[in-house]
């Protein structure tokens, strides 16, 4: 590939990066004002993060553009550049928003309880996506967005697995749809088991729904309805310690999918065992862990690495993690969007939808059965 890169003019790659630029500000924007349009109208409290993301609202943007309008040649070496480069780019930096520290506030009882969600999350869907006679590729897409974090799972399984732009966008389409379902009404399910226990509360909301900015506006909606900062602390810390979970997850799932490939083909025989840890997951890991120690010593020393401020420090990986998730992801999702062409959606057709709709309800329903049996033992 560097070598295909090398012989390419760079010039060729310009007009559809801009392209992909152009459609990452308006799915920024887009998404903005959605959040606008939904506190305005007293859906979502003030002070609100968007529950869809400007990946989403890309996503849509440049199906639109390829099939209402279409694109020619031109753009096609800078939007394949975007999808491969600018998200590999983005999910190393998003290491920097995960201290491994956060794990250790849910102490022993509250892992366990991550995994047990985490996993039937996985298992479940890679089941009925059998039963169902449905695409591998778009079966373990569905399972890791619904058992990690969403879109950013989503993104980081599928150039592992070798995913197609349409199962991408069909997946990221699944994963929030039933996200936003559960902000919206999983604050009132959480109090009516939970009425007076804001632990128990904020666990179920942080392992039952599918993308961080959606347990956060569910924690921030339950907080503006019962009073409970609580809440949004142990469901923030939750999401958070679940997400760190891409760093193993992503290479298992992705084990999976090529063992119980077709054998006979080059695109599903199982690689050799390291090629499951993509480098992108071991940048994600050691940023993650660069994270976690400078962390470490500011609480310590003040500094973090003898030259960080601890506001300084707060900074710098805040800005960092801000532009992989909001400008690299935005731009390689721009590109997604461009490559799908919803011809293809028709042979996938609704019953992916089932699956992602029994997945979201099973990890929901192992949630609360665990928290009721456990949930006590778990302090923050």
């Amino acid at each position: 590939m560097a070598d295909n890169l090398k012989r390419i003019p760079a010039v060729t790659y310009i007009p559809g990066l801009l392209i992909c630029l152009v459609i990452m500000a308006a799915g920024i924007y887009g998404a903005d004002l959605i959040g606008f349009l939904l506190e305005a109208a007293g859906i979502l409290p003030e002070g609100s993060a968007s529950p869809v993301s400007g990946i989403f609202v890309a996503i849509l943007i440049g199906i639109i553009i390829r099939n209402m309008i279409g694109l020619p040649d031109v753009f096609s070496k800078g939007i394949s550049f975007a999808t491969k480069y600018a998200l590999r780019a983005g999910i190393i930096l998003l290491g920097l928003r995960l201290s491994l520290t956060e794990a250790l506030k849910l102490g022993a009882w509250g892992l366990p309880l991550i995994v047990a969600c985490i996993s039937v999350g996985l298992f479940v869907t890679l089941f009925f996506t059998r039963k169902m006679n449905q695409s591998n590729r778009l079966g373990t897409l569905i399972a890791t967005g619904t058992g990690i974090c969403g879109v950013t799972a989503i993104m980081a399984t599928a150039p592992v697995i070798k995913a197609k732009e349409n199962e991408i966008s069909y997946a990221v389409a699944n994963i929030t749809i039933f996200g936003l379902l559960g902000m919206l009404f999983y604050p009132y399910l959480a109090h009516a088991f939970f009425p007076e226990e804001p632990i128990k509360a904020g666990l179920f909301l942080g392992t039952a729904i599918h993308d961080t900015a959606q347990v956060t506006g569910a924690a921030l909606i339950y907080d503006q309805i019962y009073n409970s900062d609580t809440v949004v602390d142990v469901a923030t810390i939750t999401k958070l310690t679940r997400n760190l979970f891409i760093i193993a997850v992503i290479p298992f799932v992705s084990y999976l999918f090529f063992r119980n490939g077709d054998k006979s083909s080059q695109e599903t025989k199982l690689p050799k065992w390291y090629k499951l840890f993509p480098l992108f997951i071991l940048g994600f890991l050691f940023l993650s862990l660069l994270r976690t120690i400078g962390d470490a010593a500011v609480a310590s020393d003040g500094q973090a690495f003898g030259v960080f401020s601890e506001e300084a420090w707060e900074n710098f990986y805040g800005f960092w993690s801000s532009f992989g998730s909001t400008y690299m992801l935005g731009l390689a999702m721009a590109g997604v969007g461009l490559g799908t062409n919803l011809k293809i959606f028709k042979g996938l057709g609704i019953k992916p939808f089932y699956i992602g709709l029994i997945a979201a309800l099973s990890v929901g329903g192992i949630s609360l059965i665990l928290i009721s049996l456990f949930g006590d033992l778990i302090k923050v």
